[in-house]
């Protein structure tokens, strides 16, 4: 009758304590490991925030990750790409003209053709950007009129975008030690492992739009 009492004591035990373990799950994703949790709250809808810069080589060689994550985000997901101006590459000044460039190919809907020109006379051709005019030169090539380019960059469409990227950098600067970086919904800071692939990298992401 013990050893009958014993077992029913220690199966009530066991049940307990089954019922007490949290529920295991598979997710992949690690906090800490893989991600940062950076605010308390998200932004309201999802958004992917690549904080980079046309001199930084790893930038660069990110380009077909960042397309592929383009590629697998939700219609309700966008992407905001930042470039920031605090690299030793060269001077702030500089670099704000590399942001406007940027902007004048967003404002034609053009932004990821002339992103890639950028980098391409940077990395590829190895040509020194010391202002707005070698910039100004890679749109021309490329069918820009020198009106239009003109009347772009100086637009208050393309100095209201200037005026947020600014913002975007000062919000976030604590935490852009290098570039690129990847911010998801406000909220989230991805980190990238030794050990990951870049499909690693682009589920990662992808992931972390569905997180509030």
């Amino acid at each position: 009758m013990k050893k009958l009492a014993l077992f029913f004591t220690l199966t009530l035990i066991l049940l307990l304590q089954a019922c007490a373990e949290p529920e295991q799950t598979d997710v992949k994703w690690v906090k800490d490991k893989h991600y940062k949790v950076i605010n308390d709250t998200a932004t309201e809808t999802p958004v992917v925030t690549e904080f980079f810069s046309f001199w930084c080589p790893h930038c660069y060689s990110y380009e077909p990750i960042v397309a592929k994550i383009k590629a697998k985000l939700d219609k309700d997901v966008s992407f905001n790409k930042v470039h920031v101006n605090f690299m030793r590459f060269t001077g702030p000044d500089v670099q704000e003209d590399a942001t406007r460039a940027m902007l004048v190919g967003r404002a034609l809907d053009r932004e990821d053709e002339f992103n890639q020109a950028v980098f391409s006379y940077i990395h590829e051709q190895r040509m020194p950007v010391t202002g707005l005019m070698p910039l100004k030169g890679i749109f021309l090539a490329r069918g820009v009129e020198v009106a239009e380019f003109d009347k772009i960059v100086s637009s208050f469409k393309v100095k209201t975008m200037l005026d947020q990227n600014r913002k975007d950098i000062a919000a976030f600067r604590d935490h852009l030690s290098g570039v690129p970086n990847f911010i998801i919904n406000g909220k989230y800071q991805a980190t990238v492992t030794g050990d990951m692939t870049p499909d690693d990298i682009v589920e990662l992401i992808v992931w972390l739009t569905t997180q509030s």
